[in-house]
């Protein structure tokens, strides 16, 4: 069970840590001070909600169709994952992330949510990493520590969000050196070749 826990935090917390439009919003919130609690429990609430499904859909999925679609899921998920971990490794060479606060003239709560909301859930790449990675993932557990692969990875997305929300005043200046994105991003690419094998490995390609 704690390996199910720990594989599904690692595993989150590495797909959430790219920034995009949804953190770069968090991020410019936190150091606005505008509506931080609520903005970070938006996107940890949604996270969690989408990674239910995708375990849980998956599960379902593969309980009917296992014997034609599993090896070959468990090695598109593989494919997937290394293909995640070249363009961190990519972005860790020639060290093109940043760290950019999104400008926006969002300021009141509703307005807010409505606008997070669309970042959240008009973004294919959000569906791809919580339904369709996380949930092919949880596939090398056991019925019994589903649960707790979902807690983990869930968990992993309300650390995220609450120290990016709250923690964005400390670590702006940080992530604007690019050594850091390198180092961060270096690290993600190592869990994502990991997990490839892994995956790879349960389903039966070497």
């Amino acid at each position: 069970m704690l390996s199910a826990v720990l594989t599904g935090f690692v595993l989150g917390f590495s797909l959430i840590l790219a920034i995009g439009a949804q953190n770069s919003f968090v991020l410019r919130q936190g150091l606005m001070g505008r509506h931080v609690f609520i903005v970070a429990l938006f996107c940890s609430l949604s996270d969690a909600l989408l990674i239910s499904i995708g375990v849980a859909g998956i599960s379902i999925f593969l309980n009917n169709y296992i014997d034609l679609v599993s090896d070959w899921l468990f090695g598109i998920s593989a494919i997937w994952l290394a293909g995640y971990g070249l363009l961190r490794l990519r972005d860790a060479v020639i060290g093109k992330s940043v760290l950019i606060a999104e400008n926006s003239s969002v300021n009141g709560l509703v307005s807010t949510l409505s606008f997070l909301s669309v970042l959240t859930f008009a973004n294919p790449h959000v569906y791809l990493d919580t339904v369709v990675l996380i949930g092919s993932v949880s596939q090398q557990f056991p019925d019994n520590t589903k649960l707790a692969y979902v807690l983990g990875a869930s968990i992993a997305s309300f650390v995220f969000f609450f120290s990016l929300a709250y923690g964005a005043k400390f670590l702006s200046p940080i992530m604007q050196r690019p050594i850091a994105w390198q180092l961060l991003d270096s690290f993600i690419a190592f869990v994502m070749f990991t997990l490839a094998i892994k995956m790879a490995q349960a389903g039966g390609w070497f």
